[in-house]
């Protein structure tokens, strides 16, 4: 028996002109929501002692070391020594579509325009916030595992470098992908449901770096599905059971099951290069199963819920014992890995290799670079050595054979480029070991890992471990390919930016971590040295918010172009108005809600809120004009089964009004579309 708390806040942040996070594409900036993200907090405590163990899983790309130092601190004031760096994880979901900007190193300021005060606040504050939730209602439950299969929703998208790894090890599995999803069930004494957590490897990346709406992918559908279902009557984001669907390693995993096509001739680029015969690399996407991309992203999402329904209505296997948590940190451009009694080999400084250029088959580079590259090019060689120097012999040398494109642990103005202090993290809950890793793992580096730590759990008595890998965690270091898969140079392996032998060095650290946890040593391991925090402002090439204007003889929220009087199911109404810049309602509130779709009671003659803005069906659009003025466009795709009757759709924004040169206020405003009916076919 333990106490069990649950906790969901908001943590979107602004949903536009901010860049958003993870194709590395300045083009793809926000211009709008499709659905909210949320950080949703899970705490187990002991009932005898004051063990507590935390896990957070947020809607974002991944925990940023700004992210994670921030969060820590605003804990120790609120509740002193509870929540600590040791039993506090913090993982990202990997979603590709929130906003940038929330982090202090430099490599991650050139694509998302520096460090976005308002997109780090955001982040930070709903993470402390969900904590709050789940701290305040804490009570007596229990825990239960389960596992199974999860079919048709994953790829390898580096299948050749795959294939490096030994022909034994691969005659082990049956994929080349881990399908095993975990799940945790919690529910209280009385057999009440508090929440889920599943743990399931695929990349979030069925919306492609076409997409401007905010939102939280695949793995975000499926925590809507399952939250919808349980908290039932509620609007998205109300309700007190929360399911968390959390990252694993997904590092060679993309959800764009027809795999990669030539995008000009329909033929497949199923090669080590990712190339075309036309146009090459640039041409190269992996294509989801639907019709677009928002119907891959609801397909691979149901298909995920679905499964974790499943096991969890089937979950027996209780999870019973102690609780405790390791943490260290520790220097990765300077580990030494003994492989052997006679053989010991090095990390290094971090650097990036030139297939890191060219992105992946779910989002390619912008300059045609191509995947495999173990040649350098004197041509981009030359504009780097110009622009942000040579790498040293000694970092060449060390991450041989990656051609260094960026030798980012050598670039330190106006601060270092890349981490070197790093989080190595478990928490053990009774049986379940979380292994909390920074960065993604590909499936045979999460299979080593897991398998290691297994073994020294065994080998120290904990006997019949459940380990799971919990992805994208506290800091982020980008990729871990195995060694064997680092040679073949793809962007995962250009993408290892501690060398060749990064993987031998996390087995090493987390089986240090595991034996300290079965032995019950964890008080005696090194704390290593702490990781530094800038003191960065707001730094950023993101336009300032300027006073919002409307057209002549118009205010804000009037309708510009009119809903349709009728519609049927599975159409779209569609509604413009004179909007505002939605950043100046992100920085008034934490959790605005930007539409409401009505329905109309007689017998009561009054409006009944069916939707809002992080429901599935809705979209907003913001598109910027000309002098501060801007449009907003609501969308509504009316699903199949709703009830007929009379609707209307309302837009709830905010405008900047100037009042001096150095005082601007907020003034809220809303627009209503006219009344429209929807008809049985």
């Amino acid at each position: 028996n333990y106490l069990l708390g649950v906790g969901r806040a908001d943590c979107t942040g602004p949903v536009a002109e901010i860049p958003l996070m993870g194709y590395a594409n300045p083009d793809q900036v926000g211009g709008g929501l499709l659905t909210r993200l949320y950080s949703r907090a899970f705490i187990v405590a002991d009932l005898v002692d004051s063990r507590r163990v935390v896990f957070v899983s947020a809607d974002i790309g991944m925990v940023s070391q700004r992210v994670r130092l921030e969060v820590l601190k605003k804990l120790k004031s609120k509740y002193g020594n509870l929540y600590r760096q040791d039993n506090v994880i913090l993982s990202g979901t990997h979603t590709h579509s929130g906003p940038g900007g929330y982090f202090q190193y430099t490599l991650f300021w050139i694509t998302s325009k520096g460090l976005i005060r308002p997109s780090l606040n955001a982040i930070v504050n709903g993470i402390v916030k969900s904590i709050d939730i789940a701290h305040q209602n804490m009570k007596r439950g229990r825990l239960f595992i389960n596992r199974g299969t999860v079919e048709n929703s994953q790829i390898n998208r580096s299948p050749f470098s795959y294939l490096e790894n030994p022909a034994s090890e691969r005659s082990r599995y049956s994929s080349n992908t881990d399908k095993e999803m975990v799940i945790l069930k919690m529910v209280d004494r009385n057999g009440e449901e508090l929440g889920l957590i599943s743990w399931f490897a695929v990349h979030p990346v069925s919306m492609n770096n076409t997409n401007h709406l905010v939102n939280s992918d695949n793995m975000g559908y499926a925590s809507y599905l399952f939250e919808q279902e349980k908290n039932k009557g509620m609007l998205p984001g109300e309700g007190s059971f929360v399911a968390a669907f959390a990252s694993s390693n997904l590092g060679d995993v993309s959800p764009n099951t027809k795999g990669p096509i030539c995008v000009n001739t329909g033929e497949s680029c199923n090669n080590p290069q990712s190339t075309c015969p036309v146009g090459g690399a640039t041409m190269c996407m992996a294509m989801g199963p639907g019709s677009d991309m928002f119907d891959s992203t609801r397909i691979i999402g149901q298909n995920i819920y679905l499964k974790a329904k499943e096991l969890y209505e089937k979950a027996s296997q209780e999870v019973k014992g102690p609780l405790s948590s390791a943490h260290q940190w520790v220097n990765m451009s300077d580990v030494s890995v003994e492989l052997n009694a006679t053989h010991t080999v090095k990390t290094c400084k971090p650097a990036l290799g030139y297939s890191f250029a060219a992105g992946t088959i779910d989002g390619v580079g912008a300059f045609n670079f191509t995947q495999g590259s173990v040649e350098g090019d004197p041509f981009w060689d030359g504009i780097r050595d110009q622009l942000l120097g040579e790498p040293s012999n000694e970092t060449k040398a060390c991450h041989k054979p990656k051609p260094i494109l960026f030798s980012t642990g050598e670039m330190t103005r106006p601060h270092p480029w890349h981490p070197d202090i790093v989080d190595v993290q478990i928490a053990a809950i009774g049986s379940l070991a979380i292994v909390a890793v920074p960065g993604e793992f590909t499936t045979m580096s999460g299979r080593r890992l897991r398998e290691a730590v297994k073994r020294e759990f065994d080998s120290h008595g904990a006997a019949r471990m459940d380990v799971v890998i919990a992805g994208l965690c506290n800091v982020y270091t980008h990729y871990i390919t195995t060694y064997e898969e680092y040679q073949a140079q793809r962007y995962e392996a250009a993408s290892t930016i501690y060398g060749p032998h990064t993987l031998s060095a996390y087995i090493q650290l987390y089986r240090g971590l595991a034996k300290a946890i079965a032995t019950d040593t964890v008080q005696d391991l090194p704390h290593g040295p702490e990781p530094p925090l800038f003191n960065v402002g707001n730094l950023t090439l993101v336009p300032a918010l300027t006073a919002d204007r409307t057209p002549a003889n118009k205010t804000f929220g009037d309708v510009l172009q009119e809903v349709r009087q009728q519609y049927q199911a599975r159409e779209v109404a569609e509604v413009t108005f004179v909007g505002a810049n939605p950043r100046s309602s992100a920085e008034n509130a934490t959790e605005h809600n930007f539409l409401m779709v009505e329905r109309y009671t007689r017998t009561s003659d009054s409006w009944h809120v069916v939707r809002n803005d992080a429901s599935w069906d809705t979209r907003f659009y913001w598109t910027k004009g000309l002098f501060g003025r801007s449009n907003v466009t609501i969308e509504w795709h009316i699903p199949p089964g709703t009830e007929p009757g009379i609707y209307r759709i309302r837009y709830l924004g905010h405008y900047k009004k100037k009042l001096s040169i150095t005082h601007s206020v907020s003034i809220p405003f809303e627009g209503t579309s006219s009344a429209f009916e929807i008809t049985t076919l």
